[in-house]
Parts: structure tokens; C-alpha cells; sequence
């Protein structure tokens, strides 16, 4: 698992049949500092997240059927929102 930011999403009309029905976002990894590294990935979404959240995002295509309960092709799953977290002793905050 990893932390990101969601900085966007994806519109598809035409697409697997996997993919029907599921939520696509564009997400960018965080560092240790909790600033984006520029290394972007195309997610799904499971846990309602929007454009500024910070996510759990599961890097595991296996975890993806799993969350999605069907079989699909992908490799990242966001699976939580982050409120905030502790980090060194210091809380961040993410609302």
C-alpha cells in the first residue's frame, strides 16, 4: 500500500468490460514529507475518494478483483481516505 493524492480523474465511454460501472482516478504517490513525487497512476476507486484526498491506494492487481468483486485488469485500487495520520510523532492532518 501507498499514500497519494488524487489530482484528477478519468472519463472512458469505451472500455473493458471489467471496467464497466467502476470510478477511475488519477493519483499522485506522496513522499515521506507528504509532498507528490510526479509519479502518477491510474486507480480505481472504491472508497468515493475526489479530487484533493489523500488515499490508501493498494498496488496489487489481485487486491483489485478482490475490492472490485469481479475480475478486471488493473493494478491500483484506491481503498480509503485519509483523515490523518501520525508520522514521526507529528499528526497530519488531511480534511
Amino acid at each position: 500500500m501507498r499514500i497519494a493524492r488524487v489530482v484528477g480523474n478519468v472519463v472512458s465511454t469505451i472500455k473493458d468490460v471489467g471496467f464497466h460501472g467502476q470510478k477511475l482516478m488519477i493519483i499522485d504517490y506522496l513522499d515521506e514529507d507528504g509532498k507528490m513525487t510526479g509519479n502518477q497512476a491510474i486507480a480505481f476507486d472504491v472508497a468515493d475518494a475526489g479530487v484533493g484526498d489523500t488515499v490508501v491506494a493498494v498496488i496489487d492487481g489481485g487486491a483489485a478483483n478482490i475490492l472490485l468483486g469481479k475480475h478486471c485488469i488493473g493494478d491500483v485500487t484506491i481503498c480509503g481516505v485519509i483523515d490523518h495520520l501520525t508520522f514521526d510523532g507529528e499528526i497530519r492532518e488531511y480534511h
